[in-house]
């Protein structure tokens, strides 16, 4: 039993580190104007759940970074992130419904959004 405990911890350390290295490197990318190693890194991460990846997908699609823009798209990653809870996913989101990109116009769910995410800051 105590050598499944050490796999475990081991492996979620290992697993905890390589995602932290490979956030970095498209944080620097994206940083650079280099889009699409940015895209490449952050891609895997979010599509496992990273919500920080996850957020910075939602901002490549809503601005058109090395990705066509798309809101809807957008949406869906800034809604994976709020989710987990990134604040600054809510804001976008909060902004997405009061200005109609990707979603309808809908003042009641900007509001909800902005809340949310004041109350977790």
């Amino acid at each position: 039993m105590k050598q499944i405990t050490l796999a475990v911890a081991f492996l979620v350390v290992f697993t905890t580190s390589v995602f932290s290295q490979d956030y970095a490197k498209g944080l620097t990318a994206f940083k650079a104007g280099n889009y699409a190693t940015a895209l490449r890194e952050w891609k895997p991460l979010a599509e496992q759940g990273d919500a920080r990846a996850q957020d910075y997908l939602g901002h490549m699609y809503y601005f058109g970074r090395g990705v066509p823009q798309e809101y809807a798209e957008a949406v869906k990653w800034y809604r994976k992130a709020a989710e987990q809870g990134e604040t600054g996913a809510k804001v976008d989101l909060g902004i997405l419904y009061e200005v109609a990109n990707g979603v309808p116009q809908d003042n009641i769910m900007a509001h909800m959004w902005y809340n949310i995410a004041s109350a977790n800051a």
